[in-house]
């Protein structure tokens, strides 16, 4: 067999959504996508395509090799791990076998989802029957969640709405002139009191049929944290979420997670942020949490998820992946990894485009995608969907129009 090579390396920006693709010499092209919120990644990705131009992208590690460790925190780890899920994407499609094969082969036929797209379910208020309200749209739901995860304290407009919520200065939730996720700060009685009255709202939605998760900062001071997880105890959540680090917060402080992690019994989740498996060997080696959380657009990728999945495991560590938000490229980067990880998977947060045409620019996705809250494994070559071109070029911005040539 002649050996394939990389010819070329390229990035769109698809409705805020960064792609990439990498050209080959025998006309195998294979993509991968960061998550909507990273849309100013194109020239991260750039950067990298004289490091793979003449590379064989059936070699993954040989190629990861020279681009992984000059990665780092969002956004140089998120261009990586896109990357890595495209190279993929062709060893699979040379092989003519679905990636999960070349991966270990899968051990699950269905992978469970959780709720995902932060804008599908809006809030209309940040009092317990808006929650109420939001948790029981997500419940209805076409696609049957058995998880849901929603956004609480200084992950939603409580903290900087919501009245005496904490001792600080509120600062308005994320804009281009305030960093993301602005607000940290002791809670006050009143905050504390406000949390728990917004679970007890949601569970009374739920019951014992769907599983609760919560989204809650980073911003939490370690004492309000042991608190709150302490006191919900009695709703039998699925885990806390960032309560002290998390999303773009740039170090983990495991020494801290670990001491939080062990004043209660209901489990403490982070991780998304992360990049590499080097930084998460001390928060999973003194089990830290009891959940992790990878994002495969921003961990190095998924053999790299994969990887941190069989180690957590090993620790009796659970993972429950972060989604990569409007990506359906990445949604079948997620599923094929998914249908190979180790039994402490518990789900991933399903990727839902908010824009009905990407359902139509993006072919070999199951229809319904999610059943039940779980999703059909396919086995399709490669990740198993490719761009309907001629339906894709039209959402291309000018600058782009050249991503299918």
């Amino acid at each position: 067999m002649t050996p394939i090579k990389i010819t070329d390396l390229k990035c769109a920006i698809i409705e805020k959504s960064a792609v990439v693709r990498i050209v080959t010499d025998q006309g195998i092209s294979g993509y991968g996508q960061a998550e909507t919120s990273k849309p100013f990644l194109k020239p991260y990705v750039l950067f990298y395509k004289d490091y793979l131009i003449g590379e064989d992208p059936t070699n993954v590690e040989r190629c990861m090799m020279k681009i992984r460790r000059m990665g780092g925190f969002k956004p140089w780890g998120s261009a990586v791990s896109a990357i890595e899920m495209a190279l993929w994407d062709i060893a699979g499609k040379v092989a003519g076998v679905p990636v999960y094969k070349l991966l270990g082969g899968k051990i699950r036929d269905k992978v469970r989802v959780y709720n995902g797209g932060v804008n599908r379910f809006p809030r209309h208020g940040i009092e317990p029957q808006d929650y109420a309200d939001s948790i029981k749209r997500m419940k209805d739901a076409a696609e049957g969640f058995t998880i849901i995860k929603q956004g609480i304290g200084f992950h939603s407009r409580q903290g900087s709405e919501a009245p005496d919520f904490f001792y600080g200065q509120p600062a308005k939730s994320y804009s281009p002139a305030n960093p993301p996720h602005p607000n940290r700060g002791p809670l006050t009685e009143n905050g504390l009191k406000r949390f728990i009255a917004c679970v007890d709202a949601m569970k009374k939605v739920l019951g014992d049929q769907v599983g609760l998760a919560l989204d809650c900062g980073p911003g939490y001071m370690l004492s309000d944290a042991i608190r709150l997880a302490k006191a919900l105890e009695p709703y039998n959540l699925m885990w806390m979420e960032d309560l002290l680090t998390g999303d773009y917060t740039p170090y983990v402080m495991a020494d801290i997670y670990k001491e939080l992690t062990r004043s209660t019994t209901t489990p403490i989740h982070t991780g998304e942020q992360i990049y590499l498996r080097q930084n998460y060997r001390e928060l999973i080696e003194t089990n830290a949490v009891r959940v992790i959380g990878p994002d495969p657009a921003d961990v190095g990728g998924i053999a790299e998820l994969k990887w941190i999945a069989e180690y957590a495991d090993i620790h009796g560590i659970q993972i429950a992946p972060h989604g990569i938000f409007n990506g359906l490229i990445g949604l079948a980067a997620h599923v094929q990894v998914a249908a190979t990880m180790p039994e402490n998977f518990i789900a991933f947060e399903y990727p839902w485009s908010s824009q009905p045409w990407w359902y139509e620019i993006i072919e070999g996705l199951p229809d319904p995608i999610v059943k039940n809250g779980l999703i059909d494994v396919w086995d399709a070559p490669g990740l198993g969907v490719e761009f309907n071109i001629k339906a894709a070029k039209a959402y291309l911005p000018e600058e782009d129009k050249k991503f299918f040539d």
